[in-house]
C-alpha cells in the first residue's frame, strides 16, 4: 500500500507528460497532498476548482437518476488534458486524483491505466 506522498510521486514518474498532480478532498476542495505544477498550474487553485466540476456532475447523474460511478472526468485543453479519477476504495473515498497533462506529449490510455493502477495500491 502506498502513502499520498509515494503516490503522487509514482504519478510524475510513471506517466509520460504530468504537468502536476493533486489529491484532493472533495467534500472541502482542499488538497491533501501536491507535486509539480507551476506559476501557471496553481494545483491549490485548481484542486478547489476542479472540487465544482466533480459536485457538479454528481448531483448532474442524480437528478438524472444515474446509478453509476464515475471512474473519470477529462477536460481537453488546447495544450493540456486535465484528468479527474475519482477514488473508489474503501479509504479513498470523497477524495479524487487530479493530474494536469501536457497535450502532445501524453498517453491518454496509458495515463488512465497507470491511474487505476495507482488508485489501486493508495491507502490514504
Amino acid at each position: 500500500m502506498a502513502n499520498t506522498e509515494t503516490a503522487l510521486k509514482d504519478v510524475m514518474t510513471s506517466i509520460e507528460g504530468v504537468l502536476g498532480v493533486a489529491l484532493v478532498d472533495y467534500g472541502s476542495g482542499m488538497a491533501l497532498g501536491t507535486l509539480g505544477g507551476s506559476k501557471d498550474l496553481d494545483l491549490t487553485v485548481a484542486a478547489a476548482g476542479n472540487t465544482d466540476v466533480v459536485r457538479a456532475k454528481m448531483r448532474t447523474m442524480e437528478m438524472l437518476n444515474l446509478k453509476e460511478h464515475i471512474e473519470d472526468i477529462l477536460i481537453t485543453l488546447n495544450t493540456q488534458i486535465h484528468m479527474i479519477r475519482l477514488l473508489t476504495g474503501r479509504s479513498g473515498k470523497g477524495l479524487f486524483l487530479y493530474v494536469a497533462l501536457d497535450k502532445d506529449r501524453a498517453n491518454l490510455a496509458m495515463a488512465r491505466h497507470q491511474l487505476r493502477r495507482i488508485e489501486a495500491d493508495l491507502e490514504v
